[in-house]
């Protein structure tokens, strides 16, 4: 069984591990605000955390037991891995919040995370800092058993932070610091594309078109795997403070739309992406509809998900659960899903199994909301079929 990440209460204090300052953190919002580092004077970085030697720097692999990862993932997972602080009590602003606990997320990296969970076989790809959080990180893909040797570490950036702001009803609203974050400075040069053409399923989102030299890693990456065969998968993850503008978001999300083979959307991208128009509406969502389009996913939170094929359509609901913290619960349902397809590519084709499939992708989500954070309230394979027996019972 993986092993799961735990969250601790975190007071902030950025540490220096170098004899120069890193370039500025400020999370993006209307105001910018610098996070200072003060000297340490260390004139190289102090001993990695747990188990990960610095010879690793360069993305080297290893499965639990410290041997070299031999098996090419099913999926591969492209894009941030950041580190979530979600407040210890609900309903209350930033400002307000007595204390937060850190929690591992970024959406590619919590499939990632969620398919290897699930008894599936997983990969990341992506840049973090050369930092505690960095390190920290790359251990905990290694200890939930996800194929770590496409991650990159950068010396001269930080580990991205989110500061999410929790409801009384559990919904989020985040506050990033990430400008520039390590994971906005992966290069094509540094891609695994050996990694990605093994593949049959590659899976990323849209924060990686934001800005160069990310961007055209995440082009390249997507056009060696399309050209291999392998199945692409995209969720958008719209996450509008990170974008110069809401046009921009639009258009960039839009500009990769038509090469994907399964697409998963919420109400809310509905809406964003149509520019107003009725979510709800099939006529709408068969808009988003490309001609090679194999499968298109609209998730409705509780109410469970749509489907949408070129043969077929229909709806399948979801469990009542009750909700703590929603972060993760997207990304636990396209866990669910892509571990499904990752067997069997041909329930693509089949409406009954595509709709159990579905039906245990809901169900990875369900659990997920009920406890804080993202990776840490990933489900167990057998904890989702428990969730679905006892739902029939």
């Amino acid at each position: 069984m993986a092993l799961q990440a735990t969250t601790t209460t975190f007071s902030f204090s950025a540490p220096t591990f170098r004899s120069t300052p890193p370039p500025p953190h400020a999370f993006t919002s209307k105001r910018r605000l610098s996070i200072k580092s003060s000297s340490s004077g260390l004139s190289s970085p102090p001993p990695p955390l747990l188990s990960l030697s610095r010879s690793n720097l360069k993305g080297r692999a290893f499965s639990s037991d410290g041997s070299t990862t031999q098996e090419s993932p099913s999926v591969v997972c492209f894009g941030e891995m950041l580190i979530d602080f979600v407040p210890t009590t609900s309903g209350l602003s930033l400002a307000q919040a007595p204390a937060f606990k850190k929690a591992p997320g970024g959406a590619p990296a919590n499939v990632a995370v969620g398919i290897a969970r699930l008894g599936g076989s997983s990969a990341f790809i992506g840049k973090v800092g050369e930092d505690e959080f960095g390190y920290m990180l790359a251990n905990i893909l290694k200890d939930n058993n996800v194929n770590n040797e496409g991650m990159r570490f950068d010396p001269g950036a930080r580990t991205a932070l989110a500061f999410v702001t929790l409801t009384s009803e559990g919904e989020r609203e985040f506050m990033f610091y990430r400008n520039p974050s390590a994971d906005m400075l992966l290069e094509e040069s540094e891609l695994d594309l050996d990694l990605i053409k093994k593949a049959k399923i590659f899976h990323y989102g849209s924060i990686s078109l934001i800005t160069e030299p990310c961007k055209s890693a995440h082009i390249a990456a997507a056009k060696a795997a399309k050209e291999a065969g392998v199945i692409l998968s995209y969720d958008p993850n719209l996450r509008l403070p990170l974008w110069p503008s809401a046009d921009s978001a639009r258009d960039e999300i839009l500009s990769v739309w038509d090469t994907a083979d399964i697409i998963k959307i919420s109400e809310e991208e509905i809406e964003f992406l149509t520019k107003g128009e009725d979510p709800y509406d099939d006529s709408v969502v068969r808009k988003l509809f490309h001609p090679k389009l194999k499968l298109l996913l609209v998730t409705e939170g509780p109410e469970g998900c749509r489907y949408y094929t070129k043969d077929f359509s229909g709806r399948v609901h979801g469990l009542k659960v009750e909700v703590v913290d929603t972060t993760g619960a997207g990304d636990a349902f396209v866990a669910g899903i892509l571990s499904q397809l990752a067997c069997d590519l041909s329930l693509l084709q089949d409406e009954e199994r595509l709709r159990e499939a579905l039906m245990f992708a809901n169900a990875c989500g369900a659990l997920t909301v009920k406890e804080r954070g993202a990776i840490p309230a990933l489900p167990t394979k057998q904890a989702v079929l428990d969730a679905l027996l006892k739902a029939v019972v």
